[in-house]
């Protein structure tokens, strides 16, 4: 680790290029299926993923309505003219010798993202967005003396976001990270599963002690926002390392031992004269209209910005936000329940869901009727027929079985009982049964009162409202 004081004569410049894989049903040029989570290796490829001689591309046009609305996220407007370039490199992975992608007139030019760090309010700018088709992947078994390649990948849409080098810390680079994943998974453009590798950051680095930029690394293929924070921790101390004995920093991709904690080289950074840049000739450009604009524009939904406006306004604490923006689903449910019913009911729900796992099932909103009964769930709390842990577990049953609130409650047995009459028996057989407490009450023990309620619990096999319970049992021993 460097020394503090050594660390600080050096500015950190960050850039961080992101590859979001769109949420097409389609692969970018072909007809196969863009889901290949669970699919055998080479199972889904097509002629054209191939490579084959006389197979030509043939664009998929959601992918482009994905990207428009990936501008409008970025609070930008697509480029009505775009067009599609081939890169040359070589590699087992890439079987036609050329990645299509866009390079010199991309869908995206402009654009930014604003994030909180520390309490402060900091705005990276976008450099570009461009669409292209996604290589293969290859594997390398350990031990083993050869390589396995699977082109499932081949060909599926890809945006790569690229930010302006603006960031000067692993904390300002993790937070960009997870904003832009925000930003794409609220605008329905992609899943954005780190896991899954559907949206994966490659993260430049460069250290200098003057204005100039210094040399720049490229760790690859990060895949969640710690990740990012820890290969951006690592780079700066080692190329600083590397500075202060004299040694220069090498251009090169790198890429990130996850168990290790360190980024290690892998190949030297190629410029992009080497790719050998031309237009593709296959595909025509790219045209859209301002109508089309305008109608995607149209069908945006609210931005997590709009979210933390809605929810701070209502009373949420900011970590409480962050946590339930995490799954939109979940944070779609909340508003819509702030807007038609009560600031109340949306926070009691919020709690319930930041606490419960939703099926992936359920689409991108829950349906109507399962939200009418949640709230249902939040009335039966307010009238003392569930006590808080009785709601959850009614809650839990109905976002995984759907049905009614009272029937899920009577199912489960958490009904609270808070009819009058009903307690009033329970209550009195109690104090029958206990008489040297109710003394010790009348006496001034007061804490006695814990122990009734808790029998009348006992008695009511957990249905009796404690709260109610309580006044009750005060009311009868004239308190």
């Amino acid at each position: 680790m460097v020394n503090q004081k050594i660390r600080d004569q050096y500015k950190v410049t960050i850039g961080i290029e992101c590859h979001v894989q769109l949420a097409t049903k389609t692969k970018l040029f072909s007809g196969v299926s863009n889901d290949a989570r669970r699919a055998k290796p080479n199972s889904l490829i097509s002629h054209i993923d191939l490579g084959l001689p006389g197979a030509l591309p043939v664009l998929n046009e959601k992918a482009i309505m994905f990207a428009s609305r990936a501008a409008l996220a970025l609070g930008t407007k697509p480029e009505k003219y775009s067009q599609f370039d081939r890169k040359h490199y070589f590699y087992p992975d890439l079987p036609m010798g050329y990645q299509i992608t866009q390079f010199y007139y991309p869908i995206i030019k402009s654009g930014q993202v604003k994030f909180d760090v520390e309490g402060q309010e900091k705005v990276v700018h976008i450099h570009e967005a461009h669409l292209e088709a996604d290589a293969g992947k290859s594997t390398h078994p350990e031990g083993a003396d050869y390589s396995l390649v699977d082109l499932n990948r081949a060909g599926t849409p890809l945006l790569e976001i690229v930010s302006k080098p603006e960031m000067h810390s692993a904390i300002e680079a993790k937070a960009y990270a997870r904003e832009l994943w925000l930003l794409m998974r609220f605008a329905e453009i992609s899943d954005a599963d780190l896991y899954q590798g559907n949206m994966r950051f490659d993260v430049n680095v460069s250290v200098s002690k003057n204005k100039t930029l210094g040399t720049r690394t490229e760790t690859k293929n990060l895949n969640s926002f710690k990740s990012v924070e820890k290969a951006v921790e690592y780079e700066v101390n080692r190329q600083i390392e590397l500075l202060e004995k004299g040694q220069s920093v090498v251009q090169e991709t790198r890429g990130w031992d996850e168990a290790k904690q360190k980024t290690f080289g892998q190949r030297g950074k190629e410029e992009a004269h080497d790719y050998r840049y031309m237009p593709d000739p296959d595909l025509p450009p790219v045209e859209i209209s301002q109508k089309i604009i305008d109608d995607i524009e149209k069908t945006m939904p609210p931005n997590p910005s709009e979210y933390r406006k809605s929810f701070t306004g209502s009373g949420f604490e900011a970590q409480f936000i962050e946590d339930l923006l995490t799954d939109v689903i979940k944070s779609r449910t909340v508003l819509s329940v702030l807007h038609k019913y009560s600031q109340d009911h949306a926070k009691r729900i919020a709690f319930w869901l930041v606490q419960t796992d939703l099926e992936s099932s359920k689409g991108n909103n829950l349906p109507d009727n399962l939200i009418i009964e949640l709230v249902k769930v939040s009335e039966m709390v307010n009238s003392g027929q569930l006590s808080s842990t009785g709601a959850k577990k009614v809650t839990n049953k109905l976002l995984k079985s759907g049905g009614s609130a009272k029937l899920a409650a009577q199912e489960l047995g958490v009904e609270q009982v808070s009819d009058q009459t009903e307690l009033q028996k329970i209550i009195k057989e109690v104090l029958g049964q206990n008489e040297a407490a109710v003394t010790d009450i009348k006496n001034g023990e007061l804490k006695a009162i814990g122990f009734l309620v808790g029998q009348v619990m006992k008695l009511s096999k957990g249905s009796a409202n404690p709260g109610l319970t309580q006044q009750m049992i005060k009311k009868q021993l004239g308190l």
